[in-house]
């Protein structure tokens, strides 16, 4: 038995759709405005550990791994691991600092790196 632990490069959160029927915590959605400069609080299930020194991409996830494209450049603040009903998960705070506009085909970031 070991200790799963997963390195994310972005923040996948969950369409907000799914916290309105009732099938998610609003922490765990994209929000429905996301507005530059603005924290916001997320929570993922998992023990999982996020770059902090840096910007990376908000996306959005459907779950096993299928993503959109980054909907915004965001730092994460802090993340921390906790239990919840014998289960862990991460929870912290992110700060947005760039919106993409959704038909913008340009790219903005390369891996974690933030392409300007």
């Amino acid at each position: 038995m070991g200790i799963q632990i997963d390195f994310n490069p972005d923040l996948a959160l969950r369409n907000i759709q799914e916290f309105k029927e009732g099938r998610r915590k609003e922490e765990e959605c994209i929000p429905e405005s996301l507005i530059e400069g603005k924290e916001y609080v997320f929570l993922k299930k998992g023990q999982r550990n996020y770059w902090l020194a840096g910007e990376l991409p908000l996306m959005e996830t459907k779950g096993n791994e299928e993503l959109s494209r980054p909907l915004a450049s965001i730092r994460i603040l802090e993340a921390t691991h906790l239990m919840i009903e014998n289960e862990t998960f991460t929870k912290g705070k992110y700060k947005v600092i760039s919106v993409f506009k959704k038909d913008d085909d340009k790219i903005h970031f390369e891996s974690y790196a933030r392409r300007m």
